[in-house]
């Protein structure tokens, strides 16, 4: 701290939302300085020219400029006013800021004579925040459509408040010669606004125009000839889509794949070039009207749709709906989301026009071949895109990182993410405490990365599954990215412990650094506590598909006992066999045959699902442990249930057996089956037992759907007042992917915090595998930071 004008010693601090002032002795008529150093999203949001503006409106002097360390203020001027400059600034602060603190004191005056921005400057440690993408603004869409305007469906405009940020960034400070922008030299009229103060683009470092800026043209497939620039590209693109043709748009962070949403022939045709038989496809609509047309909408699901991330929400379709039902054949929910580039809004303009229809939708999925990355580059959309797509739409503006759409869905009246990716990365989740640098690397399904620096978390955008070439060298491409912008260098890496993953091989790789290994469902558990900021034990319910365990088996039901840095197993499902397996997960026949047969031996009684299927080869498998291994699986138990009762016995995407099953449950108004809560092992058996009992007394799919989950939701209830009883703990974490499920999720909330539990569970990252790396990080800074090398473990 320094003296003030007034000889009174003078420090302010904010974080969060307190703000502390040391002394308020001041002489308000004297004349001081003050430097002002505030960090969190305050790049590339209109921070500087917010600043220049407070400034001269209270005839203060000085600069403002950025820095690794935030946005460098020093202000000069009487106390008043200086007084009256620290409360603005943080009272109105831009929209798309989020600042997180702010350091102030007193310097010498230098007696300027004006207040000016000046050229960024760099340090040694890296502490701003960088902003995600976010939609075009209600400002830049009416200059978007006005005839009279320079930039009149010019589809890069953009200003401070809005355009994009993560995907276009090489490195900060977020000056245009660090971002993708960098190539296209601003013209006179740009350079003009991007200088001016008054100007809502004074110092937007995407700022174009069509006579500086990128530009938009049309290819067909398996030629690199531009048919069409400008408008009219984007004209010839709309006629094709309304003539049922495929056409792959490069937008923000890649690539999609876009074809008229009520065209069932060549929704069709779209699923059958990219080999997605059933999985459920995203719809764009133009505007929220549109969206009531065909789902139903809350409050907070239309506030998540017109977020500035522009999320796709899953929502519940309406009974008669415009889309085909090739959409999303089989499921009750749609996945819909609203334009969020100038592009988007520009091509529903003319399709109205065109087509005459007010209510056009397109599909919008991501543009790539089965469970590889998106197609990023224009080279990227030729070379894996040109059997899927009959054209592309394609621009000139790089993008520097893939980004994928986030998923969102509302459940027990909150946001949840499914993936969480354009829109939200890379603002960090702030933790507890702060702690050694960390890079955790997350699991092979769903993959993000996460680094932790002091006190934050950053998690990478959406990688995927780590199942290919080009998938592995994504992730490991968004691990030199990522820490290239956020200048962190780790001093451990994290992964999970099984030793058949891509990012556990990868980890070992890294031979200057320790490496520590967590288990996944501890890591799980993990980044609960780590999102609500809890340091102390909790019990956990953790419930997936699969997670490698201590024993060497595939874990997935499994109730834990622990902090950051033990872990008690107190409790887990009755271990089954899991014969052939991914080739089981895919077909759930299988699962249900091996919990049948683990209970009744050769005198299992026929159903249905086995008609046609090799039942006593799956039987040989088991018996000799023939690619065959033990899971506790909850996921696993879903499926299997699911086929048995008259369910998908086969799958085309991820747990679409258990979502089927989920979403027929017409009524929670139902008794249990038989259960029993023997511990630590809970019996399957009794469970089974009675499904079977409702399939051959003839219940219903959806009644036995119900009676399941209220059976599930019971028992672990009981198990969980057990686990209180010996524990002495009221705080329980769910997480894992299975509470994706709402009819889970909800009922067990309500069952617990009517038995007196602090319920928590992931909101600020997926509660499936997405969200694994939060979790490791946590964990390997804590150990780091205790001296210990490896996790406290202990079986019941």
């Amino acid at each position: 701290m320094t003296g003030s004008a007034t000889g009174e010693l003078f420090y302010t601090s904010y974080s969060g939302t307190s703000l502390f002032m040391a002394s308020t002795k001041l002489n308000l008529n004297s004349m001081a300085r003050l430097r002002i150093l505030v960090n969190g999203i305050v790049q590339g949001v209109g921070f500087r020219p917010f600043v220049y503006n407070l400034a001269y409106s209270l005839q203060l002097t000085g600069f403002v400029s950025n820095s690794n360390d935030g946005v460098l203020i020093e202000i000069e001027g009487p106390e008043s006013n200086l007084q009256k400059f620290q409360q603005r600034l943080k009272s109105k602060a831009p929209p798309l800021s989020d600042i997180t603190d702010i350091r102030t004191e007193y310097i010498r005056i230098l007696h300027s004579s004006k207040f000016e921005i000046q050229l960024s400057t760099s340090g040694n440690d890296n502490q701003t925040l960088i902003s995600p993408d976010i939609c075009t603004c209600e400002d830049c869409l009416k200059e978007l459509f006005n005839p009279d305007d320079r930039r009149y469906l010019y589809p890069f405009i953009n200003c401070t408040n809005c355009g994009p940020r993560y995907t276009i960034i090489k490195t900060i400070p977020y000056d245009r010669p660090f971002t993708s922008m960098a190539e296209f030299e601003m013209c006179p009229s740009c350079q003009s606004e991007h200088d001016d103060p008054a100007n809502r683009r004074f110092h937007a470092q995407p700022n174009a125009c069509p006579d500086c800026g990128p530009y938009v043209w049309f290819e067909n497939t398996n030629s690199e000839d531009v048919l069409y620039e400008g408008n009219d590209a984007i004209q010839h693109a709309v006629k094709q889509l309304i003539d049922g043709k495929i056409i792959a748009i490069k937008g923000l962070g890649g690539f999609h794949l876009a074809v008229a949403a009520k065209n069932e022939s060549a929704v069709r045709r779209l699923r059958d070039r990219k080999n997605r038989e059933e999985k459920p496809l995203a719809v764009m609509v133009e505007n929220i009207k549109s969206a009531e047309r065909i789902v139903r909408l809350s409050e907070g699901e239309s506030l998540l749709l017109m977020s500035p991330q522009r999320p796709i929400v899953l929502l519940k379709k309406r009974q008669e709906i415009d889309a085909c039902e090739a959409v999303a054949p089989g499921n009750k929910r749609l996945g819909i989301m609203l334009p969020y580039t100038p592009l988007h809004f520009i091509l529903f303009k003319i399709l109205k026009e065109l087509s005459g229809d007010e209510n056009s939708m397109l599909v919008m999925t991501s543009a790539n071949l089965s469970e590889e990355p998106i197609a990023m580059t224009n080279t990227d959309a030729r070379e894996t895109l040109s059997q899927i797509a009959d054209g592309y739409l394609m621009h000139n503006r790089d993008i520097l990182t893939r980004a994928d759409d986030s998923v969102m869905i509302e459940l027990n009246g909150h946001p949840m993410f499914l993936r969480r990716s354009r829109g939200f990365v890379p603002r960090p989740v702030f933790l507890k405490n702060a702690g050694p640098a960390i890079l955790a690397v997350g699991a092979e399904l769903k993959n993000t990365i996460c680094f932790l620096k002091n006190d934050r978390a950053f998690l990478s955008h959406h990688i995927g599954d780590l199942e290919n070439l080009k998938a592995n060298e994504f992730f490991t491409c968004s691990i030199s990215y990522l820490q290239n912008i956020l200048e962190i260098k780790p001093e451990a890496v994290v992964c999970d412990m099984h030793p058949g993953y891509f990012s556990r091989q990868w980890a070992k790789e890294q031979n200057e650094l320790p490496v520590i290994e967590v288990q996944h469902h501890h890591a799980h558990l993990a980044s609960v506590l780590a999102e609500w900021k809890l340091d102390e034990p909790v019990i956990g319910i953790i419930l997936d598909g699969t997670g490698y365990g201590y024993d060497k088996t595939i874990w997935g039901g499994e109730i834990l006992i622990g902090d950051f840095l033990q872990v008690k197993r107190y409790g887990w499902l009755q271990p089954m066999p899991l014969p052939g397996g991914d080739s089981a997960i895919k077909e759930p026949w299988k699962m249900a045959l091996a919990y049948m047969y683990a209970i009744y031996g050769n005198g299992l009684t026929s159903l249905p699902f086995m008609e046609g299927k090799p039942v006593d080869l799956i039987k040989q498998m088991i018996d000799k442990s023939i690619n065959t291994i033990q899971t506790s699986s909850c996921g696993r138990l879903f499926d299997a249930v699911a086929a048995m009762s008259g369910g998908k016995t086969s799958i085309q995407y991820e747990a679409q057996a258990a979502i089927e099953m989920m979403q027929s449950i017409e009524s929670m108004d139902v008794n249990p089956f038989e259960f029993e809560t023997q511990l630590p092992q809970i019996p399957l058996i009794p469970v089974i037992k009675s499904v079977i009992r409702s399939m051959l007394k003839g219940e219903s799919f959806s009644l036995i759907a119900a009676r399941f989950h209220k059976t599930l939701i019971e028992l672990f209830t009981q198990v969980a007042l057990s686990a209180k009883k010996n524990s002495d703990i009221s705080t329980i974490v769910l997480s894992g992917g299975v509470f994706q499920n709402e009819v889970l999720l909800e009922h067990l909330t309500t069952s617990l915090q009517t038995r007196g539990f602090k319920t928590l569970y992931n909101r600020q990252v997926p509660s499936n595998d997405g969200g694994i790396a939060l979790g490791q990080a946590a964990i390997g800074q804590k150990l780091m930071a205790s001296g210990a090398k490896n996790v406290k473990f202990e079986s019941n």
